[in-house]
């Protein structure tokens, strides 16, 4: 995928496994992150306030396990193989306005839509959670690292500091 100035459909990316593992637990989950502006981390990413905090960080620094394992190659091979990739929930309402800031800056991430890939898709959401600590939709991805959720991009945005990272991750993808 690349930046594009004329986006018309988001592209979807099927997670293709050769083991679905079972849910035993079907519930999503659509909320707008916490901020960790002015909390103190610690090594468990749990703040002095109790509050979970999320770091960006590289897919490529994330440890495998052997629990969902390939699913969790498969994200991490998507998200390395494309500029701006979004973990979405079709019908969630911050995953809708994630996408649609996308769409206005002109940008065609990849979109996985989490319920729409049947017994996987709360597999992926656990394997995200693992790798992130984020367990909410959306969860964006900009040049291989974690960039958090709905409030998060939007706060980018806001801040100018959004489009610098997706120039970035256009550049670094049209070189490979």
């Amino acid at each position: 995928m690349a930046v594009s100035s004329n986006l018309t459909n988001f592209t979807s990316v099927s997670l293709n496994s050769a083991r679905i593992l079972s849910s035993t637990n079907r519930s999503c989950i659509c909320s707008v992150p916490l901020s960790n502006k002015y909390s103190s981390r610690s090594s468990s990413g749990i703040s002095a306030s109790g509050i979970n905090v999320r770091r960006p960080m590289s897919v490529k620094s994330m440890s495998s396990s052997s629990f969902g394992s390939r699913l969790e190659e498969s994200v991490k091979k998507t998200v390395e193989e494309n500029p701006v990739v979004v973990y979405s929930k079709s019908w969630c309402s911050y995953s809708a306005e994630v996408k649609s800031l996308f769409k206005r800056l002109g940008v065609e991430p990849a979109v996985i839509e989490l319920d729409e890939l049947g017994a996987q898709g709360p597999q992926v959401q656990k394997v995200l959670e693992r790798l992130t600590g984020q367990h909410t939709v959306p969860n964006v991805f900009i040049g291989g690292k974690h960039i958090g959720g709905c409030t998060d991009t939007v706060k980018l945005h806001r801040k100018g500091e959004l489009e610098p990272l997706l120039a970035e991750a256009k550049s670094k993808n049209t070189q490979t």
